[in-house]
């Protein structure tokens, strides 16, 4: 049974902030579940994934964010309980649905999960997702715990129902991926079947019935902020004349520098987990008993403005600050001692910095193995690059990468190079139109097989339809690697329980009126180079599409073991690197040994056999068992 399906009542569980949303949405008897997998939010469906073949909860792995989002609306409307969970930027892709499901609402309770990235450690962009609860106009909560993860994610149902409107549950990467002890409270059966009542009024948003509408939303915003003011999860503690406002991840890091900087009897705490709408009543009384109020939020300063706001609309002039070139920064993810060091300086506090390691003095204790990211030994990925810089190194054509977001995103890397222009899913394939068109070169855009079935097609059908001429490579390896392995409509390969049919990628691309369509293994360097040779000959739209199976994918699903490896053989004792210069696989170093017989070696525990050196290198061979 899944552990987080015991129905044990005060259970220790040592979860991650992701595992305790889900937790506390079992707890709250949810019942239906959607999303488009995205880090820091993948483990929220992976685990409804798996708990969907144990209990009657419905899951899906949906095309995109905005199909997710409809989809779980749809059974919302129809008074059944729903999450609906996605990274940051997938809220925008689910943006337009948002907005409107805010004014008709929901009947069953509607919870939308979306996972923010300070820093942007698997982003391309480091946005704040609380300004989608200002501009909806739809309660947004704030976890600061794994705990608290899995009791706001219960209370986050509660209001829904009570308002009967979507809630906002936000998180961020550090509160996602960390580990928190959860005490488990009792299951509630879910309700698996609804009835949707028609009330075209309330629900066909056209433009008399959406001006109603706007108007409930409004009155039930107003009903969200009483709600704020007296949420438990809205609390001041500490005594002092500081003040320190803060939420969501941050307000732990303020915690342990009030302990660390021994002020505890200096200093009150405003800590928001209802974020939004703004709780003025609790703020002003906060602002009214400190003498001057530091704001510690990552990202964007929307709790700063309002408590000024508040401040300033009640005639206080109690100084506060925040985003301040000597405080925090609109940068990045926070850290404990960088909010310690400012909590300090702020209040002035006497405070020493600790002493920086000495790396050249004592580097032992923190050597760390480099890990830059790379495309993995073996992944099909590689070799379709490969073979494209093959083919425009032979023919000396100047051409254009558009790209798109995945795995294959790395091939920005050298040696292969092969991105040039990327601003967010399914844009490989528009802006290479848009590029194409203008410029007149050759264009080769690159998107993977998930990431065409989110938001490709519709780009596919656009340049099809305003006869746009470029090169399109589908780099289809069977899943959705980056985020896990999730499974996606055009899966041949996959996970036990998985029934569902396979979509054709060559089926819909040929659907979609592309005449010159090609279909390689791209390990099979030959065939491949001849498609894209052809493909780089015609004066059309053409599009390759590059199949074959993720090689962990494989392992892991199929436990397919590696093929028969290969080594470098002795003759390979020249200066030449043109195999790492040009490939790059990670398997493939060049020999370190001061006795070395080989210029490069291979690595028998990354080589996976796929056979591609072979076919460029005759010095590379294979192992003899």
């Amino acid at each position: 049974m899944h552990p987080l399906l015991t129905e044990e009542t005060g259970k220790k569980l040592l979860l991650l902030g992701n595992e305790a949303i889900v937790r506390g949405a079992l707890e709250a008897g949810l019942s239906f579940a959607t999303t488009y997998p995205g880090t820091p939010s993948s483990e929220i469906g992976d685990n409804f994934f798996r708990i969907a073949s144990e209990s009657e909860l419905y899951f899906e792995y949906s095309t995109n964010e905005k199909v997710a989002l409809e989809t779980a609306a749809g059974a919302a409307v129809s008074g059944v309980r729903t999450m609906c969970s996605m990274k940051h930027v997938g809220l925008n892709v689910a943006a337009d649905p948002l907005m409107t499901l805010a004014y008709v609402g929901v009947r069953g309770g509607m919870v939308i999960v979306t996972a923010d990235d300070p820093s942007m450690f698997s982003s391309q962009n480091e946005q704040d997702s609380r300004i989608y609860g200002r501009l909806s106009s739809l309660p947004m909560l704030e976890p600061a715990s794994a705990q608290e993860a899995k009791e706001i994610t219960k209370a986050a149902f509660e209001i829904s129902e009570a308002l009967e409107l979507p809630v906002l549950l936000r998180t961020t990467t550090r509160l996602s991926h960390y580990r928190g002890i959860v005490t488990t409270a009792q299951l509630r059966p879910p309700k698996t079947k609804g009835a949707f009542e028609k009330n075209s009024a309330r629900f066909v948003t056209v433009p008399a019935n959406a001006r109603v509408r706007h108007k409930v939303l409004l009155d039930q915003a107003e009903k969200a902020r009483d709600m704020a003011c007296q949420s438990t999860f809205n609390t001041v503690t500490g005594e002092g004349s500081w003040g320190i406002a803060t939420s969501g991840m941050a307000y732990n890091y303020v915690a342990d520098a009030i302990k660390d900087l021994g002020i505890e009897d200096k200093v009150r705490v405003l800590k928001l987990g209802f974020t939004y709408p703004f709780p003025e009543k609790l703020a002003l009384d906060f602002i009214k008993s400190v003498e001057k109020i530091l704001v510690v939020e990552e990202l964007e300063p929307l709790l700063e403005d309002s408590l000024r706001v508040t401040a300033q609309t009640d005639g206080l002039v109690t100084p506060i600050a925040g985003k301040r070139a000597d405080l925090f920064s609109r940068l990045y993810e926070y850290n404990p001692g960088m909010v310690r060091e400012v909590i300090a300086r702020f209040f002035g506090i006497d405070y020493t910095l600790p002493e920086p390691v000495d790396v050249e003095k004592n580097p032992e204790p923190i050597q760390v193995p480099m890990r830059p990211p790379n495309l993995c030994a073996g992944c099909p990925h590689r070799a379709a690059y490969y073979a494209v810089n093959s083919v425009l190194k032979e023919t000396k054509a100047e051409v254009i990468f558009p790209t798109d977001i995945g795995c294959y995103t790395l091939g920005i890397l050298p040696p292969l190079q092969t991105a040039d222009f990327l601003i967010c899913m399914g844009s490989s394939v528009t802006s290479a139109a848009g590029i194409s068109r203008v410029t007149g070169k050759k264009v080769i855009a690159f998107i993977g097989d998930s990431t065409f079935f989110h938001s490709g097609i519709t780009g596919l059908i656009n340049a099809v339809h305003n006869q746009h001429n470029f090169i399109l490579v589908i780099l289809d390896n069977g899943t959705t690697a980056m985020t896990g392995h999730q499974p996606h409509p055009g899966a041949d390969i996959t996970l036990p329980g998985w029934d569902k049919p396979s979509i054709s990628i060559e089926a819909i691309v040929r659907a979609c009126g592309v005449e010159q369509v090609a279909v390689v293994n791209p390990n099979n360097l030959s065939k491949t180079k001849k498609a894209i040779q052809e493909a780089l000959e015609s004066n059309q739209l053409s599009v390759i599409i590059a199949k074959a199976p993720c090689p962990l994918y494989e392992r892991r699903v199929l436990g397919k073991k590696s093929k028969r490896a290969f080594v470098v053989g002795p003759e390979c004792n020249t200066e030449c690197t043109e195999c790492i210069d040009t490939f790059g696989c990670p398997a493939l170093y060049k020999n370190p040994a001061p006795d070395a017989k080989t210029t490069m070696i291979i690595d028998q525990q990354l080589c996976i056999g796929c056979g591609v050196c072979i076919q460029f290198c005759k010095k590379i061979r294979p192992k003899k068992i």
